[in-house]
């Protein structure tokens, strides 16, 4: 395989930049600071846990409204990149202002992290959307999963640096408070992120497209109404996403709730974070590695592989007790996290007519983000009624069970020169 050229590492290198927020807002720094917030009000940690699982699952109903419309607009030649920086400015913007909201204004924190995560998700469709732009179908699996190994790797450094500087304000090596710390930790994710997506926006172009046409939004919304009733010619690219819809709530999910659910174990913000920071060093080589077993073996396959990977980490969940449990846990998720993100992205891509990617991506979108909200309403309630968070998660083993199965059901697609799917 050839060298990869400069728009595939452009584009590429958005995982980069952007999975510094992935990593400390969604995943380690923010969590902990908002639960440590809660809690000072007198928030108990399952309502605690529960608040920032409806919280997720509002943002993402909200974006998974508007992801079919805005794709559909976007599939307009020269409307792709417009798209994706104003998400990208609004969620580096509400990322940044994290840091001046008041450690005791917890409500006001999930709203702004609301804002965060409309941002950054917002950004990814149009992102994932790009894929289609700068590569060909024989290389999507490699440059996609690439993609995500490269995110694993550059999260690591600014994590690094916020690590060093929360634990060293703890020991009170520096002269501020944890509070600080992690203030400035959002800052350093604000600046990483902004800096790293200058390649993206000077290299990338939207290549496929429809010509402009008069009252665009009003035909927009005529394009999306006729996709939904020709639904049935692209079996394939329905099944799929069906089975996406299923399994990737479980990832997204355990993603989102792992800080919070070890916090609620006991397990103190310091061991959490060396464990987060080991799963990312190790998730980068495993989705890298996914991305060339599946050009042997297939994309669906280990897809197959990955599911059944989450299913035991959803098992072994059930029964954690110790910090040992919680770093096998992390390990395993480690590797199959990236690689079951990647392949899915790499997936579909090659299933999309490319001249309206954006309009189809934005279905991906709305089938992740509805399933994001039903895995963390799942994991909330549950949090709640059984006062266990381990039986919480636990439960969401049956969406993986549900996705593998549908999966299994999903036609080869044959996607001929001019991109025309058959199953």
């Amino acid at each position: 395989m050839k060298r990869f050229t400069k728009e595939e590492n452009s584009w590429m290198f958005y995982d980069w930049a952007n999975s510094a927020y992935s990593i400390i807002i969604t995943t380690a720094v923010f969590p902990l600071f908002y639960k440590a917030s809660a809690m000072k009000a007198g928030v108990s940690a399952s309502d605690s846990t529960a608040y920032l699982g409806y919280t997720i699952a509002v943002a993402t109903f909200i974006l998974a409204m508007l992801s079919p419309i805005l794709g559909t607009i976007a599939d307009y030649k020269g409307l792709k990149k417009r798209f994706f920086t104003f998400f990208f400015i609004l969620g580096l913007i509400s990322t940044a202002t994290l840091a001046f909201i008041p450690s005791d204004q917890w409500l006001l924190l999930l709203i702004f992290y609301t804002l965060t995560a409309i941002g950054s998700s917002g950004s990814n469709v149009f992102y994932d959307a790009f894929i289609t732009d700068v590569t060909t179908e024989d290389r999507m699996n490699r440059v996609s999963s690439r993609g995500f190994g490269l995110g694993y790797i550059g999260s690591t450094i600014p994590f690094i640096i916020s690590i060093a500087i929360i634990i060293l304000a703890q020991n009170e090596v520096l002269p501020f408070s944890t509070t600080i710390a992690s203030k400035i930790a959002f800052l350093i994710t604000a600046v990483w992120w902004g800096v790293f997506t200058i390649p993206m926006l000077k290299n990338v172009y939207q290549r496929y497209g429809i010509e402009r046409e008069p009252k665009p939004i009003v035909n927009s919304f005529r394009r999306l109404g006729n996709t939904l009733k020709e639904i049935r010619k692209y079996r394939a690219l329905f099944l799929f996403l069906l089975a996406y819809f299923f399994y990737i709530d479980g990832v997204g999910t355990i993603i989102t709730m792992s800080t919070a659910y070890g916090s609620d174990l006991g397990i103190t913000s310091t061991n959490l974070l060396i464990i987060l920071f080991a799963t990312q060093v190790v998730a980068a080589p495993f989705a890298i590695l996914y991305g060339r077993l599946a050009e042997r073996f297939t994309g669906k396959t280990m897809l197959y592989v990955g599911i059944c990977v989450y299913i035991i980490v959803c098992i072994y969940a059930y029964f954690l007790k110790t910090t040992l449990d919680f770093w096998i846990l992390a390990m395993l998720v480690a590797t199959s996290q990236g690689g079951i993100q990647a392949l899915s992205r790499a997936y579909f891509a090659k299933l999309v007519p490319k001249k309206n990617a954006n309009e189809f991506f934005g279905f991906y979108n709305i089938f992740g983000k509805f399933a994001s909200i039903m895995g963390p309403l799942l994991v909330a309630i549950t949090a709640q009624v059984t006062g266990n968070s381990a039986s919480a998660v636990f439960s969401l083993v049956i969406l993986f069970i549900i996705g593998i199965t549908i999966l299994f059901f999903v036609p080869e697609p044959k996607i001929d020169s001019n991109h025309t799917i058959s199953a």
